[in-house]
């Protein structure tokens, strides 16, 4: 080996060495960068809500929920297809309240599981 291509040997090894430790600084430098970019907009945030300003319950106590049977309502007949929109009862508005509010039951014997029946055996 002459000394130009050891020279050249030695350039190649030291910027190999020197490339991935640059590409490291760059990184951190990013990261850096990152964490104060998010503690600057964090600081910029309104503060959360504090005990007193939290929701409360109304007086009247804790709202339930409300179950009820409600009539179906007949789809429109016609030759056009219907879009969801023009469904009566859209979303939330609905039927009336059905006349019969007792909650069905399965049948006795019934497992009600998909025809199921139970275990097989009728005794």
């Amino acid at each position: 080996m002459t000394a130009q291509t050891m020279a050249a040997a030695d350039t190649n090894s030291l910027l190999s060495g020197i490339a991935p430790f640059l590409m490291g600084l760059v990184i951190v430098g990013v990261l850096i960068a990152a964490v104060w970019l998010g503690i600057r907009v964090r600081n910029r945030e309104s503060a959360p809500p504090r005990p007193e300003e939290q929701p409360r319950p109304p007086a009247s106590g804790p709202v339930r929920e409300v179950s009820e049977s409600r009539e179906r309502d007949e789809v429109p007949r016609g030759d056009t297809r219907l879009t969801p929109h023009e469904f009566p009862s859209f979303g939330n508005v609905g039927g009336k309240r059905g006349g019969d509010q007792r909650r069905r039951r399965w049948s006795s014997g019934s497992s009600g599981a998909f025809g199921s029946g139970g275990h097989g055996s009728k005794k």
